[in-house]
């Protein structure tokens, strides 16, 4: 069972993100139970967070802020509606399906997962494909010559 709480104080993307879509990408990429909160900000609250928690002065993609791996997964998940829809122009995507990448990635961490190192990053790269494969959706990590 995932319990949602989804904010969208920057509701420039509201139409895309309805409750049900949140859930399909989250139940994808959660392996049990969760209480997650998705809040979509303005640039200008997405900076203040990354600023304050993660000592970097710009507004990045997404936050993950997690509480509790088990028994159940609780976390907040903070994502730039700004930066969101750049990157997907700036990659030729939707912006839904580059939220639906940011969301599974925010989903990860929250379990325990990470990209640290280079181990770490290609399992966690591994299973966002997997994930994202079954939904339908790019894969975020081509592989370029």
């Amino acid at each position: 069972m995932i319990t949602l709480s989804l904010q969208q104080p920057d509701g420039r993307h509201r139409p895309l993100l309805p409750r049900h879509r949140v859930m399909r990408w989250l139940r994808a990429a959660l392996g049990g139970p969760a209480e997650i909160t998705v809040r979509i900000v303005d640039a200008e609250e997405g900076q203040a967070l990354n600023r304050e928690f993660r000592s970097r002065d710009y507004a990045t993609n997404v936050l993950t802020f997690d509480y509790q791996h088990a028994p159940v997964v609780v976390a907040d998940l903070v994502l730039c509606a700004p930066v969101v829809e750049r990157e997907a122009r700036e990659m030729g995507l939707p912006v839904a399906d580059h939220y639906a990448h940011l969301l599974v990635h925010g989903a990860l961490h929250a379990q325990g997962h990470d990209h640290e190192d280079d181990a770490e990053a290609e399992a966690m790269e591994a299973r966002e494909r997997e994930i994202l494969r079954g939904l339908g959706l790019h894969d975020p990590y081509p592989i370029v010559d």
